[in-house]
């Protein structure tokens, strides 16, 4: 399925059922999309331009030939810097999928543990080969036994560039009001909340509950809920749920509102997403 997002940008994305991996290849100019995260791990080669993003608190540049590497719930954006804009390729590996498989194929990963990637950027032409070979085995529907083989490959030389951490590891304690206003947003995240209502679950007043809470998260709490929101989207239309009753479970004024949130995080409207996740029609 191929998404027109504007001009001459274009997405072109599946889903393979039986490991519920999407893959994803795109060429955007300019603007690509606005700040977001994903719940999946996100490996990728950039094929052509400089994509640019921020991440880790860092402005990355990938270039042809190299790979890049993020990890589930890592905010980032995306432009091109240059004229004829940046294609890539990515995977989005479901965490306990990439969890599962990495514990099959090697018996001495440590239990309670999740993987984690030292660099957001790799210039290694095997680890690019690999992906390459591997994306094109998925995205093309090769034979089952070709996309275990190319997948498995992979995973193999991913585990070089790998490290484990705890899975409740944390580069560092955060603060109490951002972690109880984090909490409130999770387990509020359909209502329509405003600054007072979190300042008063925080104990602070509004402007410092932004501050400290942007601090730790890198968004602004009503960014956060927003993210929050289009994760739980993506989730809903991968069932097969039509988007103007995601809309409304999730607490967006209407299909409108989830699609305009939704193509600035991730180029495609919901109902193109949906379509190719779950091979329903458009409605």
């Amino acid at each position: 399925m191929s998404d027109s997002k504007s001009g001459n940008s274009w997405i072109d994305l599946k889903l393979d059922a039986e490991t519920g991996i999407e893959t994803i290849r795109a060429h955007f100019e300019g603007h690509a999309y606005d700040p977001h995260w994903h719940d999946s791990y996100l490996i990728g080669v950039t094929e052509q331009g400089v994509q640019q993003f921020q991440c880790r608190r860092a402005l990355h540049s990938s270039v042809v030939g190299q790979a890049f590497l993020l990890e589930p719930g890592e905010i980032h954006d995306g432009r091109a810097p240059t004229p004829g804009g940046f294609t890539y390729s990515t995977f989005y590996l479901q965490p306990h999928w990439l969890e599962a498989q990495l514990r099959g194929l090697f018996e001495d990963a440590p239990s309670d543990c999740l993987p984690s990637f030292k660099e957001t950027l790799a210039d290694e032409p095997g680890l690019v080969r690999h992906i390459a070979y591997a994306f094109q085995a998925v995205h093309l529907d090769e034979l089952r036994i070709v996309r275990h083989a190319a997948l498995d490959g992979l995973l193999d030389v991913l585990s070089r560039r790998m490290h484990w951490r705890k899975r409740l590891e944390t580069p560092a304690p955060l603060p109490a009001v951002a972690i109880r206003t984090r909490d409130y947003l999770h387990a509020h995240l359909d209502q329509d909340l405003g600054l007072d209502e979190l300042a008063a679950v925080a104990g602070v007043d509004r402007f410092r509950l932004s501050r400290v809470f942007k601090a730790s998260f890198g968004l602004a709490p009503h960014a956060y809920l927003v993210q929050l929101r289009l994760s739980a989207a993506r989730k809903l239309l991968r069932q097969g749920l039509a988007p103007a009753n995601v809309a409304m479970e999730l607490g967006f004024a209407d299909q409108s509102h989830l699609g305009r949130w939704f193509r600035r995080a991730y180029g495609l409207s919901p109902a193109a997403y949906r379509k190719s996740c779950s091979n329903l029609p458009d409605r």
